[in-house]
């Protein structure tokens, strides 16, 4: 069996960004550094998949801040997908070329084939 982690981030932040990624002078903050999140091994034994919605904040700095689970599909995927964002790492988002805070939606979807 085997178990893929797939990141529709860059389509995510895309949708989920809303208005604010509409707005004129408003560039969305791009990943730089990714980290899989850890599979739940009784999630790998049953074969379940599963998808985690984490919203965060992506500070200044690139950094994720108050990631919270607002969804998922199990809550076994629910720490993984924390923990994992956690470790993530953004240019940060910009407005008329100054560095911002903003809020973003991120699923996280776990496949196993």
């Amino acid at each position: 069996m085997k178990i893929k982690v797939i990141y529709p981030l860059l389509f995510a932040l895309g949708l989920m960004l809303g208005s604010a990624a509409g707005a004129e002078g408003m560039e969305p903050p791009v990943p730089v550094r990714t980290v899989a999140p850890r599979f739940p091994e009784e999630m790998r034994r049953s074969g379940n998949a599963g998808l985690v919605t984490v919203s965060c904040l992506i500070d200044e700095k690139g950094n994720v801040t108050e990631p919270k689970v607002i969804k998922a599909s199990n809550d076994a995927f629910s720490e993984p997908a924390l923990e994992a964002l956690k470790k993530w790492k953004f240019k940060p988002a910009k407005k008329d070329g100054a560095a911002v805070a903003i809020r973003v939606n991120i699923p996280v979807q776990f496949t196993i084939d």
